[in-house]
């Protein structure tokens, strides 16, 4: 197996499952390129983690800046990504009678399109590296679904619309791309503890039943060190898909 540090990039890097995955693939060597929209958070990541953390700043839905991270990781890290965590993303609180449709075109345009445009520059490029580097190397795509993408749940019906699209695409990928030696890894979140609540528009009392029915809840190091396990199996070996969810979550 090449032992050459691995290079990644870390969509949503700067809060939550995304902050915590930039952290833990730091933490074991890796170099990483990470993305937000705060420039302010990606800069005082710079200064904490240090010369193995880049970060690029804009919107993950946005193509010109897709292209920017992947010239990142070659500048910056002297070689082509061969980590992609798609994790950017929001959430939409609501069932389908009453979520606010006007946010919906958002929800959308990063949940499926940025991730699907994402998808597709990374696959291409994967594959390339992957002629002559499988099995040698590995090279990981992980996709960043929800357990509401795969069990309709009322109080976010929407937004689990938007992951059982996400869903299909790491499906497809899967069997795409898997016999050219790209690994496509589907993590699917119960409720993680972070500001995803607030930003959905999920009222208090709904956030404060998830810790009394299910606490204690994920935190986002939790779903990172399922992230850590995926990359880091043999390049023959392929985890698909992981669903992690708190102990007493039950459902979704």
């Amino acid at each position: 197996m090449n032992t050459k540090p691995r290079i990644a990039i870390v969509t949503g890097a700067t809060s939550g499952i995304g902050e915590a995955t930039v952290r833990k693939l730091i933490a074991a060597g890796i170099r990483v390129v990470g993305n937000g929209r705060t420039a302010k958070k990606l800069t005082a990541l710079e200064k904490e983690l240090g010369s193995n953390f880049h970060g690029v700043a804009g919107d993950a839905a946005n193509s010109d800046l897709l292209d920017r991270l992947f010239d990142a990781a070659i500048k910056q890290f002297g070689g082509e990504a061969d980590i992609v965590v798609a994790n950017a993303g929001r959430g939409l609180g609501g069932s389908v009678k009453d979520a606010d449709l006007s946010q919906f075109q958002d929800v959308l345009n990063i949940n499926v399109s940025g991730t699907l445009a994402l998808l597709q520059k990374a696959a291409r490029r994967m594959m390339e590296t992957q002629k002559t580097a499988f099995p040698k190397t590995a090279a990981d795509i992980v996709i960043i679904g929800s357990v509401v993408g795969r069990h309709i749940s009322p109080f976010s019906a929407v937004y689990g619309a938007s992951k059982f699209a996400v869903h299909a695409l790491a499906e497809g990928l899967r069997r795409e791309v898997g016999p050219k030696g790209v690994r496509v890894s589907l993590v699917e979140p119960g409720i993680v503890v972070s500001g995803f609540q607030e930003a959905a528009g999920y009222s208090d009392e709904l956030t404060n039943s998830f810790h009394e029915k299910f606490g204690p809840l994920l935190i986002g190091d939790d779903v990172a060190s399922a992230i850590h396990h995926i990359i880091t199996q043999p390049p023959h070996v392929h985890i698909s898909d992981i669903v992690i969810r708190a102990t007493r979550q039950d459902y979704p």
